[in-house]
């Protein structure tokens, strides 16, 4: 069976495609699982109204001042991390992020310290 270049060159294009997206696909729904930092007490979550938006709300239980923010793993699109959040101890406060249209939404929520 004679095979021409131009098919090799479209087979190895369609094999390496399929691996890429088979790599892809992996990451995309593996989301690493994260501890709240120590001294906060964190609720977090989707939006209401909009799967693309995810939220930490936290509590700084803790005798320290402490920052965090949340972290969404958003799939096909860049994860995407909110706004920095400086806590007094007895305070509370919300980080916010958005994961770009594009994707699949958010795989995962993790607070980050």
């Amino acid at each position: 069976m004679k095979k021409t270049l131009g098919s090799l060159s479209r087979r190895a294009a369609v094999t390496g495609l399929a691996t890429a997206l088979a790599v892809a696909g992996g990451l995309a729904v593996a989301a690493p699982a994260s501890a709240t930092p120590p001294g906060l007490s964190c609720d977090t979550g989707k939006h209401a109204v909009d799967d693309y938006t995810g939220y930490a709300l936290c509590r700084n239980n803790g005798s320290t001042t402490q920052t965090f923010w949340v972290h969404l793993v958003c799939g096909w699109s860049p994860d995407v991390d909110g706004e920095h959040v400086t806590l007094a101890p007895g305070q509370s406060g919300q980080s916010t992020a958005h994961c770009a249209g594009l994707g699949t939404g958010i795989g995962g929520i993790s607070v980050q310290p």
